[in-house]
C-alpha cells in the first residue's frame, strides 16, 4: 500500500472522531446540565494547558525508538479517557476526564503531521493528499453522526469518538511507517527534546509566525464550542448543524487536495495574510445571525480562515526549525493554535454566549485582527525573505 494512502488513513481514523466531538461535545456537555460558561470552562481547560502538556509529550514522544509508538499509545489513552467520560456527570469529573482525553488527543495531530511532512518530502508526494483524507472522514462523520444525534440522542457521539479513538491506535501501530525519533544525535534521556523546546521558546521569529498563527485559527473557538447551540437558538435542527460543518470541511478537502500550485505561488506568509483577512470578514458576518442561504457561502471560507492558516502554520514551523526539533515545533505550533491561546477564547465564549448570543463572534473578529497584524510583520523579517 502506498504511504500517503496509509497515512491518509491513519488521518481518516483520527478525523472521524473529531468530526462527532466538535459538533457535538458541547451539545452533550449541554445535555448533562452544564450552562454556557460551564461548557466553556470544561472546554477549554485542556486548551489552556495545551501549552504545558504539548511540550510535554513532545519529549517524552522523542524517548521512543520509533515515532508511531508514542501515537498508538496516545490514541489508546484518549480511549480509556472517552470510555471514563461516559460514566459521569458532575461538573468537576466531566472536566477532569475531559482533560485527560482532549491533552491527549491533540498532540495526536502534530506527531503524525511530523512522519506527512517529512515522508512527502522524501517520496514525492503533496501533505494534502494523505491530510484530505483525514478532512473528508470529518465531513462523512459530522453529517452522519449529526443524523444520529437528531434521531437517536447525542450520546452517539461519544460513543463514536471511543470507536475511532481505538481505530487510531490500530491505524497508528499497524500503517504508520517504522521511522525512528527523534533523529541523528537526539540524547536518550530527553535532553535533546529539552535543548530544542528552550531553542524555540527563545527564538523570537518562530514565536511570532506561530503566535500569529495562533491567534488566527484561535478565532474559531466561539465557533467550535457554540455554533451548534447558536443555530439550534436560531431554529436549525443538529442535522443542518452537521451539514454546515460538513460543507466547511468539503471545501477544505479541495483546497488540500487542489491547490497545492496555489499554495507554492502564494507562500506561507500570503496564506497567513488571506486567512487572516477571511476571518475578520467571517466571524463579523456570523456574529448577525444570517439565514441558512448565507450561512453556506460563509462557511466556505473555512477554506482560508482554517486551512490557509494551518498550512502557513505548519510550513512556518517546518522552516524555522530544524530536524532535532521537528516534534517540538509542530507542537508548540498546536498547542497555541488549539491551546492556550483557544482555550482563553473559548473560555471566554461561555459567557459570552450566555450574554450576548451570537454576538460573541465580534470577539473572534477582533482577535482575527490581531493575527492578521502580526502575519504583515513578518514580512519585515530578513529569515522568511524569499
Amino acid at each position: 500500500m502506498p504511504t500517503a494512502l496509509r497515512l491518509g488513513l491513519v488521518y481518516a481514523a483520527l478525523y472521524v472522531g473529531n468530526g462527532a466531538s466538535t459538533p457535538f461535545m458541547p451539545v452533550w456537555l449541554s445535555e448533562r446540565g452544564l450552562t454556557g460558561a460551564q461548557v466553556g470552562l470544561v472546554l477549554s481547560l485542556p486548551m489552556l494547558l495545551q501549552i504545558v502538556t504539548s511540550p510535554a509529550l513532545a519529549v517524552w514522544a522523542d524517548r521512543f525508538r520509533l515515532r508511531r509508538t508514542p501515537i498508538a499509545w496516545l490514541a489508546a489513552g484518549t480511549c480509556a479517557a472517552y470510555l471514563a467520560l461516559s460514566g459521569l456527570h458532575n461538573l468537576a469529573g466531566l472536566a477532569a476526564a475531559w482533560l485527560l482525553a482532549a491533552s491527549l488527543y491533540l498532540a495526536l495531530p502534530p506527531l503524525i503531521d511530523v512522519i506527512t511532512l517529512d515522508r512527502a518530502a522524501r517520496e514525492g508526494f503533496t501533505y494534502g493528499l494523505p491530510r484530505g483524507l483525514g478532512s473528508l472522514a470529518y465531513i462523512a462523520a459530522a453529517a452522519l453522526v449529526g443524523g444520529l444525534v437528531t434521531a437517536v440522542s447525542v450520546d452517539i457521539a461519544l460513543g463514536w469518538m471511543i470507536l475511532a479513538a481505538v481505530l487510531t491506535a490500530l491505524g497508528a501501530r499497524f500503517l504508520l511507517p517504522p521511522d525512528p525519533a527523534p533523529g541523528p544525535g537526539a540524547a536518550a534521556d530527553g535532553q535533546g527534546g529539552l535543548a530544542g523546546l528552550k531553542t524555540l521558546v527563545r527564538d523570537p521569529v518562530f514565536l511570532l509566525a506561530v503566535g500569529s498563527a495562533g491567534l488566527i485559527q484561535s478565532a474559531h473557538a466561539f465557533y467550535y464550542a457554540f455554533s451548534a447551540l447558536a443555530w439550534k437558538a436560531q431554529g436549525l435542527p443538529e442535522n443542518l448543524t452537521g451539514l454546515l460543518w460538513g460543507v466547511g470541511v468539503a471545501v477544505e478537502v479541495v483546497f488540500l487536495w487542489f491547490g497545492a500550485g496555489l499554495q507554492r505561488r502564494l507562500g506561507a506568509k500570503n496564506l497567513l495574510v488571506i486567512g487572516g483577512a477571511a476571518g475578520v470578514l467571517r466571524w463579523t458576518l456570523l456574529a448577525f445571525a444570517p439565514p441558512l442561504w448565507a450561512l453556506v457561502p460563509l462557511q466556505a471560507l473555512h477554506a482560508l480562515t482554517y486551512t490557509a492558516v494551518f498550512l502557513a502554520s505548519i510550513q512556518l514551523a517546518a522552516r524555522l526549525s530544524g530536524p532535532q526539533t521537528a516534534s517540538a515545533a509542530q507542537l508548540i505550533n498546536a498547542a497555541l493554535q488549539g491551546g492556550v491561546l483557544c482555550g482563553l477564547a473559548t473560555l471566554a465564549s461561555g459567557p459570552l454566549f450566555d450574554a450576548v448570543g451570537a454576538k460573541g463572534y465580534l470577539a473572534m473578529a477582533v482577535m482575527a485582527a490581531a493575527g492578521l497584524a502580526g502575519a504583515f510583520a513578518l514580512y519585515r523579517l530578513p529569515r522568511l525573505k524569499g
